[in-house]
């Protein structure tokens, strides 16, 4: 077994070890999982929802436990708090969709071969491998699991090493509820870990970067597996001349700054209309002033530290080639450490080309670029010259100028007037774009359906044709 180390985002400090799955294990766990899947499948639905009922119980007694070592994780308090209560809206959210979604494959009458009638049946992955991002550790760790277990299939999930302390009270409250833990197990582990997951499953779900996801997309193809993968994001949002400004702002600054950007939705560019920029710029760098972070107590202030200690170097990278190719850093820009964590404040960056890092590659920290458009169509064509297609935002003075440009926008949901609505909205189908993922929507019915083949099964109502129909024409 592999040890790899803990660190505390707040201090940078190594608090202890972790024992990474060797190949063996994996392949055991999966090998039981996947041996107890055909009773959850044929238990039915009424039993498996019984099942998540009553794990959502045992979620809510550990509440203060996964929380605590959520904080841990990630040096936050509130969002770690909104995590666990979206993970018991989620399980609620699926909870009400199954029936539906599970109601049948249909029956019909073949219009090709009229004496064929025919029906449809539902059937589940048998074992659904599940490796989630560091980010937001349990909401993207239960998102694809909670769906896939209620459609029948076991679950095998490797949350980020950078974050592996929520680990031990969730798997416990997974061994609380009855019927859940035979389908239902937790590994720790890096990469190498992530790869035998891979290797063990029957349909793979990803949330992380594009260069692990296209190394995941790889793999499960040389297994010819399903992979479903939610990658990177650089969302623009357009700011047109219209637009009410102070909610532009707020929304912006909210979706920018927020969670320290870390979150794949964050707005990273913002195109405004070159009426109202000046109006703009000076809005949202005197709200970006006005953000705290929460280096003294964990629980004042709006920003914590940045989890991954490698997305400092990059923002770093990114702002100092900014600055050397004549960008203006008008607040924030710097990498702070404060306790030996790594903290950024919200940066605001304006005189930006196309061609600088921070306006190609995703940054995932609490900086947006700001750019000066003369039209619409500039806007459109800037924020779509992009690698990435997840979302995007259009503020406007009305909703069906907004909606004009919406539809333009190489993105796979665009919140109008607002910003990273998905982040809110699950139960709107939504695919992504270019490199920012493949495969069914993780959001809407299709976040179930994905994990369901359908068996036809066609009933010859008429004789059995005979070999004599395939006999050559013997005349002449």
């Amino acid at each position: 077994m592999r040890s790899l180390p803990i660190t505390d985002p707040r201090s940078g400090r190594i608090s202890g070890h972790l024992e990474a799955a060797a190949t063996a294990t994996v392949q055991d766990i999966a090998a039981r999982l996947r041996g107890a899947q055909p009773d959850w499948r044929n238990v039915g639905l009424g039993a498996r929802i019984q099942s998540l009922v009553q794990w959502r119980e045992e979620l809510n007694l550990r509440r203060e436990t996964i929380v605590g070592a959520l904080s841990a994780d990630t040096g936050r308090r509130l969002l770690c708090q909104l995590e666990m209560q979206k993970t018991i809206e989620l399980i609620d959210h699926w909870i009400e969709r199954a029936p539906h979604i599970l109601a049948g494959g249909g029956t019909g009458r073949s219009r090709m071969e009229p004496s064929v009638t025919w029906c449809q049946v539902n059937v589940p992955y048998p074992l659904v491998g599940v490796i989630s991002p560091w980010n937001f550790p349990l909401t993207l760790a239960v998102l694809d699991a909670i769906p896939a277990l209620l459609a029948g299939s076991a679950v095998l999930l490797k949350p980020s090493e950078v974050t592996p302390r929520f680990v031990r009270p969730l798997r416990q409250s997974i061994r609380a509820a009855k019927g859940l833990y035979p389908v239902f197990d937790v590994i720790v582990g890096d990469g190498r870990t992530g790869a035998d997951l891979v290797d063990a499953v029957d349909a793979i779900c990803f949330t992380g970067s594009v260069v692990t996801g296209r190394e995941v997309a790889v793999q499960a193809a040389r297994n010819f597996i399903p992979a479903f993968l939610e990658l990177g994001g650089k969302d623009p949002a357009i700011v047109t001349a219209t637009a009410d400004l102070d909610n532009a702002v707020r929304a912006i600054a909210r979706s920018a700054f927020g969670a320290t950007g870390q979150a794949c939705q964050s707005l990273e560019r913002a195109y405004v209309a070159h009426e109202v920029f000046d109006g703009f710029l000076d809005r949202i760098v005197q709200t970006a002033n006005g953000i705290r972070l929460n280096r003294r107590r964990i629980d004042r202030g709006h920003l914590g530290p940045l989890i991954l200690p490698y997305q400092a170097q990059r923002i770093q990278r990114q702002l100092d080639d900014a600055r050397a190719r004549g960008a203006r850093v008008h607040c924030g820009g710097e990498i702070e450490e404060h306790g030996g964590g790594k903290w950024c404040r919200p940066t605001v960056v304006t005189g930006v080309s196309r061609d600088m890092l921070v306006m190609r590659e995703e940054t995932f920290g609490p900086v947006i670029a700001v750019m000066p458009t003369k039209s619409s169509r500039e806007a459109i064509e800037r924020a779509n010259d992009s690698d990435y297609g997840l979302s995007g935002a259009v503020f406007a003075g009305s909703a069906n100028e907004a909606e004009a440009l919406a539809v333009q926008l190489e993105v796979g949901a665009v919140s109008i007037n607002d910003a990273g609505l998905t982040a809110m909205v699950n139960d709107v189908e939504k695919n992504s774009f270019k490199l920012s993922g493949m495969g069914g929507s993780r959001m809407g019915d299709s976040g179930m359906r994905r994990f369901l083949r359908k068996r036809a099964l066609l009933f010859q109502t008429a004789s059995a044709a005979s070999i004599d129909v395939l006999r050559e024409n013997q005349a002449g």
